[in-house]
């Protein structure tokens, strides 16, 4: 199961271990890594990435993740950091673009106390216990949560709100007096601007999630060369999960944009 996962450490030296034990993880085939970045919170409660996430597609889960840790709990350098950053403004839809919700970045963020460092790692994992034994005799605090395919139902959920908005309106036009019906008309086409844009947004989310995905697979598949004995079963058995759940995630995503499509003629 995919999930973002955050090991708290009460110092520098301790969270950069505690990076290498996730990387160790990583080659003994207990867990599979796709991205890492290592945040600090300094004594006056401003968030800092210390190490970036890996670069590319397969880094974009992580680094939004670090990116509203910084806008959230940075203070007021955070937020126009994290404002440059593209984070705020579309900082809960970049949560859902990670697919873990608020209360998630609350959680970490409380642990996350002053002179704290933490390490942010999306991976595959099977199981809890490698990851916590290993992380704890460390001195680190782990929290970890599975992501979630947010972006579709939110999708979902606003192209379905903004039909029957139309439809409502079309309804009242279809009673109201002529200088009525020039406003309803104009707010018709509002409506459905806003219809056009969730097109665009479900478009966007498709095209992120092809290419997230695909990077994913040549990470394990890459990781699966060099690989032997269990290990190599496991990464097999994650590679072909991953196949799946692209083709389930792609066949959602276009189901969305579809509905939203059909939501310009109602």
């Amino acid at each position: 199961m995919d999930k973002m996962l955050v090991a708290v450490f009460e110092n520098e030296s301790k969270a950069y271990e505690g990076s290498r034990i996730l990387k160790q993880l990583d080659a003994e085939g207990s867990i599979a890594i796709y991205a890492t970045a290592v945040v600090a919170k300094d004594s006056n409660g401003q968030v800092t990435v210390k190490q970036e996430a890996d670069q590319g597609p397969i880094g974009t889960a992580v680094g939004l993740f670090a990116g509203s840790l910084v806008g959230f709990f940075g203070g007021p350098v955070g937020l126009a950091l994290a404002a440059g950053a593209g984070t705020i403004g579309g900082a809960m839809y970049d949560l859902a673009q990670v697919g873990v919700g608020d209360d998630f970045l609350d959680e970490v963020g409380q642990s996350l106390q002053a002179g704290k460092f933490a390490v942010v790692a999306e991976v595959w994992e099977e199981w809890v216990t490698p990851v916590d034994a290993r992380i704890e005799a460390a001195g680190g605090t782990v929290l970890r949560r599975a992501r979630e395919e947010v972006v579709d139902a939110r999708i979902e959920r606003d192209t379905a709100a903004l039909k029957a908005e139309v439809a409502g309106l079309k309804a009242e036009h279809a009673q109201a007096t002529r200088e009525r019906r020039a406003r309803l008309e104009a707010r018709i086409e509002v409506v459905k601007g806003k219809i056009r844009a969730t097109q665009d947004r479900a478009k966007a989310a498709f095209a992120a999630a092809m290419q997230e995905s695909e990077a994913k697979i040549k990470a394990l598949e890459a990781k699966l060369s060099k690989a032997g004995g269990d290990a190599k079963a496991r990464l097999e058995a994650r590679i072909d999960q991953a196949r799946a759940e692209q083709k389930r995630h792609n066949e959602k995503l276009h189901q969305a944009w579809d509905h939203a499509k059909q939501a310009m003629g109602a």
